[in-house]
């Protein structure tokens, strides 16, 4: 994995632009974007059918949600939320409105970049039919103000070519020196492993293909590192295992979080009083509740929790009191625990800033989701509004 932005292009470097059919910036004769969009068509926001795992035919971002281009795929290893983007699945130019899909893009940032985040980008597909013009990329940079680029900490480009370098060092000029620095290329799927469970990312067929046939083609002395084989578990393993009995919005050093993981799982005793790192312990928490084979809330609740938005105002305490109620005695006293505990970080919203609201977003995700093991745009917003109202009335709820 390479987080150097600069590469060789050989001794003339004027030709391989050439070959690559590119100018350089300062000879682009840059389009402005003529579409414009009203204010509802803008609002991915909107209302979404959480039943399916697209938007509702009618919503003015469903032409562009209906490829899968991009994507929320959990947490990182270091406890940040994962978005990808699959330039595989973008259709032939005249087939996308980029302005729109633009703006799709952002609407899926705009729930995560108050917060850490990680952004993968699988170039493997990208091709002289579905590729956008320099002229949008040069936008689409200048777009993502501060609030974008302060919490992103990592850009991976899987599988990228000398097109996608070339182009960055076009770019060179306008790409601030701080967010060159989190540019990283990744050369094989299992290089991502060090950053994120693969297996959690849907990644596209063709994109494991891909990555097949160049491993297939290198030497075996240069062979990349396979992802390592799962181990039995611990002897007192908590981690990546079912509820036991008994047993928020920046990231922590990621050696102290195995650390810990490895702590917990083997029985030892952990105080993180001791640890240096402040965030930790809210980092290992959402990792526990992440790393559950299936979601405290359960994959059995998940068609009632997304459609939970058509239960009336004066009927969702009971309901989700009802729902509750209805998990395993584990899962119950767990997600009681928890949501008592969230009650009491809340209360303190004046001082951290984490309301009820800014937890749901956090907490959210961490609390279900399909079993396809995806977060779709379509299932965000449900079901972090359900979690807004059970921290709402968990006074009521767990009574």
């Amino acid at each position: 994995m390479s987080s150097e932005l600069l590469v060789d292009l050989g001794e003339d470097p004027a030709a391989q632009l050439g070959q690559l059919k590119l100018a350089t910036i300062e000879d682009q004769q840059w389009l402005p974007d003529e579409s414009t969009l009203s204010k509802s068509e803008t609002d991915i926001s909107q209302r979404f059918d959480a039943g399916s795992p697209h938007l509702p035919w009618d919503h003015p971002f469903y032409d562009i949600a209906r490829h899968q281009i991009i994507e929320v795929a959990g947490d990182d290893n270091f406890g940040r939320k994962v978005i990808v983007f699959n330039a595989c699945r973008m259709p032939p130019q005249h087939q996308l409105d980029h302005h729109k899909l633009l703006l799709y893009l952002k609407g899926t940032l705009d729930q995560y970049v108050e917060s850490d985040y990680t952004l993968i980008y699988f170039h493997h597909g990208l091709t002289s039919e579905n590729k956008p013009s320099l002229s949008w990329l040069r936008d689409a940079y200048r777009e993502f103000d501060r609030k974008y680029k302060k919490n992103i900490k990592a850009l991976y480009i899987v599988h990228p070519t000398m097109f996608i370098k070339t182009l960055l060092i076009l770019f060179k000029p306008i790409i601030s020196f701080k967010f060159g620095r989190k540019i990283n290329y990744v050369s094989y799927l299992s290089e991502l492993e060090n950053v994120v469970k693969c297996d959690q990312l849907l990644i596209p067929a063709r994109v494991r293909e891909y990555d097949n046939k160049l491993r297939a083609s290198l030497k075996p002395a240069a062979q990349p590192p396979t992802s390592p084989a799962a181990s039995p578990p611990l002897p007192y393993q908590v981690f990546g295992v079912p509820l036991i009995e008994g047993i928020f919005r920046r990231s922590a050093n990621v050696t102290l979080v195995k650390e810990v993981q490895l702590k917990y799982n083997s029985g030892a005793t952990v105080n993180f009083r001791e640890m240096e790192d402040v965030h930790l312990a809210a980092v290992i928490l959402k990792t526990f509740l992440r790393e559950l084979p299936e979601p405290l809330l359960t994959y059995q609740l998940y068609n009632d929790i997304v459609n939970f938005a058509s239960v009336s105002a004066d009927s969702q305490a009971t309901v989700i009191k009802t729902l509750m109620e209805s998990l395993p005695e584990e899962n119950y006293a767990s997600l009681r625990y928890l949501i008592t505990f969230l009650a009491q970080v809340s209360a303190n919203s004046e001082v951290n800033k984490m309301t009820n609201s800014n937890l749901a977003v956090v907490f959210g995700p961490n609390l279900l989701w399909a079993r396809d093991n995806a977060m779709s745009l379509s299932a965000i917003g449900p079901i972090n509004n359900f979690t807004r109202t059970l921290l709402d009335q968990q006074h009521l709820v767990f009574t």
